[in-house]
């Protein structure tokens, strides 16, 4: 008997064992029931999205119109157009005090296109590299994708919400070739301090290893301002975006800074794999670093976010938190409510409208028993979800 075919003329199959390996990421399920609640009607407050609130800066708006009108937005060269890279350099000196040439830097497809360069350049397919636990779901699945294994770092808050220098060092004497970790982290908002990161960094090229660093939260930032690697190391991948502080997610616009022996064999791939980033939103990008007074006033309004559910979660009995030093996410113990985080968003989404991200995003293990709460929506947003959430919970308490 004949195999059936599809209209191709080929036996059907499933999708390849790397595809198979790679999970869903939760928190775009939960946006999704979001939108088909909002979809007939209901009003839902948004807590689950690391998306800021409101339009991009006014400038970046009138340079997209600009370009539109005056640009050549055919291709660039694949490191992204010389002016936002010479842009990207005046940045590091201004904000770090660290020289970066713009030869260095690559604009890319958000930090995404960034993160599957800087692995494909930096690792050979099975290489075993160190993510932070709980961490950003995606850097596991890339490296799934990738045919890259990953190797998790207790990071939760036994360990001071930071992976461990011992431990990092015992992995790399194991066979680890590198490390990906962020700061300030997704979903705790830790940071890692000046001395933990050049430390970390240490451990990681003393062992011949390479760091990857995750910056795209930087500037957003409620205690202290957030240290780069590159203060510390020229061999580091370092990574940044303009989704977060600078409001620009759907422009799908980021940038990474390579190491010097590194720069051609990145650039060919980046030439292979993405051509460029997007034409127009690299001009719009250029302005961004113009906005820093409307941009600083949005962080404030996170500070104050920050501050309103660190003020009322525990009125509610929600009290084991993460630092939320920076970025704008709070990951909350809930063990006291629920040891089935996914079930537990499923219901608040349900019966009080609150859409929150079970902690399984980004911990399989334990995070059955968190919760992530995001702040960068607008105020009214907020307090509606707080409110809710409040009234939620009585009500469960009463019955």
């Amino acid at each position: 008997m004949k195999a059936e075919r599809t209209a191709t003329g080929r036996g059907e199959r499933g999708p390849s064992a790397r595809a198979r390996r790679v999970d869903p990421f939760i928190v775009m399920d939960v946006l999704r029931e979001a939108k088909r609640l909002e979809a007939e009607g209901v009003r839902v407050a948004h807590m689950e999205v690391g998306q800021p609130g409101g339009r991009p800066p006014r400038v970046v708006l009138e340079a997209a119109a600009r370009a539109l009108e005056q640009a050549d937005l055919g291709y660039t060269e694949a490191l992204g157009i010389p002016a936002l890279r010479e842009r990207i350099t005046q940045y590091y000196a201004e904000e770090h005090g660290v020289s970066v040439p713009p030869e260095r830097i690559f604009v890319t497809t958000g930090s995404s296109g960034a993160f599957t360069l800087a692995l494909i350049a930096a690792f050979d397919a099975g290489a075993r590299i160190g993510l932070a636990n709980p961490g950003y779901p995606a850097y596991r699945n890339i490296l799934h994708a990738l045919d890259l294994s990953p190797v998790f770092l207790p990071a939760g808050p036994e360990q001071g919400w930071a992976p461990s220098v011992e431990d990092v060092a015992r992995e790399m004497v194991e066979g680890m070739a590198g490390v990906l970790l962020a700061s300030p982290v997704n979903p705790t908002g830790a940071m890692l301090h000046r001395d933990t990161l050049r430390a970390l960094i240490e451990a990681v090229e003393g062992a011949g290893g390479v760091f990857i660093s995750d910056e795209i939260y930087h500037r957003l930032t409620y205690t202290e301002p957030a240290e780069t690697a590159l203060a510390f190391s020229g061999d580091v991948f370092v990574i940044n975006s303009f989704s977060k502080y600078y409001a620009m997610t759907g422009w799908r616009i980021g940038w990474m800074v390579v190491p010097e022996a590194c720069v051609r064999a990145a650039e060919v791939l980046a030439q292979n794999m993405f051509i460029n980033a997007p034409t127009i939103s690299q001009h719009a990008a250029l302005a961004a670093f113009d906005a820093t007074e409307e941009l600083e006033e949005r962080r404030a309004q996170y500070a104050a976010n920050r501050a309103l559910l660190l003020n009322e979660l525990p009125r509610m009995g929600l009290s084991g938190f993460s630092p939320a030093e920076g970025a704008f996410y709070l990951y909350c113990d809930v063990s006291g409510i629920s040891n089935d985080s996914v079930a537990l968003a499923r219901r608040i989404l349900a019966e009080a409208h609150v859409a929150i991200t079970p902690g399984v995003d980004f911990d399989p293990q334990e995070g059955r028993r968190f919760v992530r709460f995001s702040y960068c929506a607008g105020r009214a947003d907020i307090e509606a979800g707080l409110e809710r959430l409040a009234r939620w919970l009585q009500g469960r308490r009463e019955v």
